[in-house]
């Protein structure tokens, strides 16, 4: 109990199908809004595309969505408050941050309701806080994967791997060797 905030979000009216990936990089710059909103000091804190917030590459919250036949949007964020729950495997991987949820709930909302007002600014605005782009990337996508460096997100908020466009993938980040 306590140890994360779980949130999900019907989005009504419908989001536009052009821009129901936004949604997930909106929720991300939303969190990261909030946190700053809060005064919680996360230095190293990012976007990880498309849909994770990290911090020194440890995932701190992640973002999924779902669109059903109508085009409603349903978009849950998870956010770690406490690590002490972690099972050993995560101890690496995850991280996360101590505040009090409700408060967070409360920013994060706020934030959201900012972001989704302002789809048209989303892709830059997590282009600023992106933790992926310059960085050694595996895609793994459903038709296979590759490997090469994040260059940039395109204006649809799309990941350009190289000279590749990934709309939708697990893109894990490489360490150096």
């Amino acid at each position: 109990a306590g140890a994360a905030l779980l949130v999900s979000t019907l989005l009504r009216p419908p989001v536009p199908p052009e821009r129901r990936h936004l949604v997930t990089l909106a929720a991300a710059c939303s969190l990261l809004d909030a946190l700053a909103a809060l005064a919680v000091p996360v230095p190293e804190a990012g976007v990880k595309w498309p849909n994770d917030v990290v911090v020194a590459d440890r995932k701190l919250a992640g973002v999924l969505a779902e669109a059903d036949a109508r085009g409603a949007v349903v978009v849950g964020i998870g956010v770690n408050l406490r690590g002490d729950w972690f099972p050993p495997e995560l101890a690496d991987t995850a991280t996360s941050v101590a505040v009090d949820r409700t408060e967070l709930l409360v920013a994060w909302l706020r934030a959201y309701d900012t972001w989704l007002g302002r789809l048209d600014e989303v892709v830059a605005a997590a282009r600023t806080r992106s933790a992926t782009l310059g960085r050694r990337v595996r895609v793994q996508a459903t038709d296979g994967s590759f490997e090469g460096t994040a260059r940039d997100l395109t204006a649809e908020g799309f990941l350009l791997v190289d000279d590749r466009v990934v709309t939708a993938a697990d893109v894990v980040h490489l360490r150096p060797a």
